[in-house]
C-alpha cells in the first residue's frame, strides 16, 4: 500500500539544526566570538586574533590537528602557541570505510523496507479476502500504529513533539487525505489483485504533476511530461486485461491516487514556518494518531461494530477462523506502520529523488511477490502493462533530476 510514503517526502522537509560554528573543525579548542577583548589585536596570515592569556594557561595549551599552519606569539609568558601537525595519512581509509558503513546501512534498511512492504500486503490480502470490512481493518492498522508510537515516545525511543496550533491546522487537513488514501488502498486490495492495485498506484506522478500545475502553479519539465506517457499508457494496457478488474477496484485505488498526492501538494502549500516544522518521523507520528481518532467512530457508523467479541463469535460459528484473522491482521498492521517509519528513517539519509526511485523498485518487488505468492495469472499483454508503467515511473524520477537550464537574458 501504501506508498503513503507521505511522498511525503515531499510532505514535509527534514529541519536540521543550524550550525552555529561553521569552522566545527576549531570548535573542540576554543570559541574565539568568547574571547574578551583585552585592546591587543595582532594580526597574521591576514587574520585578526584577541589576546585571550588569562584564559589558557602557556604550559597547558595543546593544539590538535589543524588544516591551516600559523603561529600567535605575545613575547611574554602568558603568550601561547598554535601550530599545525600533520594530517595522519589513514584518513582517507577511515573515510573509505565510513562510506561503506552508511552504505550497507542504507542497504539494509531498503532490504527491510521492501520485506516489510510485502508481508503487509500478503497479510492484508489475506485478511481482507474473508473480513469484508475495509474501514474497520484500516482503523485497525492506525491503532496498532498509534500503540507502537506511544510506546515509543513513553520509552524514551524517540523524542515527543510539542505542537502548536499553527502546526495543528495544518496537520489535521493532510491527516484526513491520508486517512482516505489508506482506506481507499485497502478497499481496492479487498476487490482486486494486490498486483493489479499496485500497478494503478504507479499513476501517482501524474496525478501529483496535475495538482502541482492547478494549485502551486509549477509547470513540469518535457522529460517529466514525456515519462508520464509510459505511465498512462501502461497503467490503461494493464487495466484492459486484468483478470480481477472490477469498477469499484479500478475506481477506488484511483481515488486513493487523487488523495495521495492531494495531501503531498496540500503539505507543499501550506508548510508552517521552518522553526515550527515537524521532522518527518513525528509528522508521520501524529498524523497516524490524528487518522485512528477520525477512523474508528467513521467505521462504526459505515460498518457498525464488526470487531466485538459477540460477532467474532458469530462469524466463528460461520467458520471463519477468528485466532487466525486476529494474528494476520496484528502482523498487518505491525508491518505497515514499521515500513512507513524505515521509509521515513531512509528519507532522513537520502535525497527525495533517491527515495522516489527506490520506491520505484519496491512497488516492483511487490508486485512480483504478490503475483508468485497468490498465483495470480498473468497474461503477456498485462505484464507489458505493468512493465510500461513502472518503467515509466522510474523515468519520472529520473527526470526530476534534470534541472531547467536557466534562461539567459538578452
Amino acid at each position: 500500500m501504501q506508498s503513503t510514503a507521505l511522498t511525503l517526502s515531499p510532505l514535509t522537509p527534514l529541519l536540521r539544526p543550524l550550525n552555529k560554528n561553521p569552522n566545527h573543525r576549531y570548535g573542540s579548542l576554543w570559541n574565539l566570538s568568547s574571547l574578551k577583548p583585552l585592546g591587543l589585536l595582532r594580526s597574521i596570515n591576514g587574520l585578526s586574533f584577541q589576546k585571550a592569556s588569562h584564559l589558557f594557561s602557556c604550559s597547558r595549551f595543546n593544539a590538535r590537528r589543524i588544516n591551516e599552519s600559523f603561529l600567535i606569539s605575545d613575547g611574554r609568558c602568558d603568550g601561547f602557541k598554535v601550530r599545525a601537525t600533520p594530517v595522519p595519512g589513514n584518513i582517507g581509509d577511515t573515510n573509505d570505510s565510513s562510506g561503506l558503513a552508511t552504505s550497507m546501512q542504507l542497504g539494509a534498511m531498503f532490504a527491510i523496507w521492501y520485506i516489510l512492504n510485502i508481508y503487509f500486503n500478503i497479510f492484508n490480502k489475506q485478511v481482507l479476502k474473508v473480513y469484508t470490512f475495509p474501514a474497520t481493518v484500516t482503523a485497525f492498522h492506525f491503532g496498532c500504529g498509534t500503540l507502537i508510537i506511544l510506546i515509543m515516545w513513553a520509552s524514551n525511543l524517540y523524542h515527543r513533539p510539542k505542537l502548536t496550533r499553527s502546526q495543528l491546522a495544518v496537520i489535521i487537513p493532510l491527516a484526513i487525505v491520508h486517512t482516505l488514501g489508506n482506506l481507499l488502498t485497502n478497499v481496492s486490495i479487498g476487490r482486486v489483485n494486490v498486483s493489479f492495485t499496485h500497478t494503478i498506484k504507479a499513476m501517482e506522478p501524474f496525478f501529483t504533476v496535475v495538482f502541482s500545475v492547478l494549485f502551486l502553479g509549477e509547470w513540469p519539465t518535457f522529460w517529466i511530461v514525456f515519462s508520464l506517457i509510459p505511465v498512462v499508457g501502461g497503467v490503461a494496457l494493464a487495466s484492459f486485461t486484468e483478470a480481477s478488474f472490477n469498477w469499484i477496484g479500478f475506481c477506488s485505488a484511483m481515488a486513493s491516487n487523487v488523495t495521495n498526492q492531494s495531501r503531498n501538494v496540500l503539505s507543499k502549500k501550506f508548510m508552517v514556518k521552518n522553526e515550527e516544522t515537524l521532522d518527518n518521523i513525528n509528522l508521520f507520528s501524529i498524523i497516524t494518531i490524528i487518522s485512528f481518532m477520525l477512523l474508528v467512530p467513521a467505521a462504526i457508523l459505515l460498518e457498525g461494530v464488526k470487531f466485538s467479541p459477540s460477532y467474532l463469535q458469530s462469524a466463528a460459528n460461520q467458520g471463519l477462523n477468528i485466532r487466525e484473522l486476529c494474528i494476520r491482521s496484528l502482523l498487518a498492521g505491525f508491518c505497515l506502520h514499521s515500513y512507513q517509519q524505515v521509509s521515513y528513517m531512509i528519507l532522513q539519509m537520502v535525497s527525495p529523488v533517491t527515495h522516489s526511485v527506490g520506491n520505484c523498485v519496491k512497488r516492483v518487488v511487490v508486485i512480483i511477490a504478490s503475483v508468485i505468492f497468490f498465483q495470480t495469472p498473468v497474461s503477456p499483454i498485462n505484464s507489458l502493462g505493468t512493465t510500461l508503467a513502472l518503467t515509466g515511473v522510474f523515468l519520472y524520477s529520473k527526470a526530476k533530476q534534470l534541472k531547467p537550464k536557466p534562461k539567459v537574458a538578452s
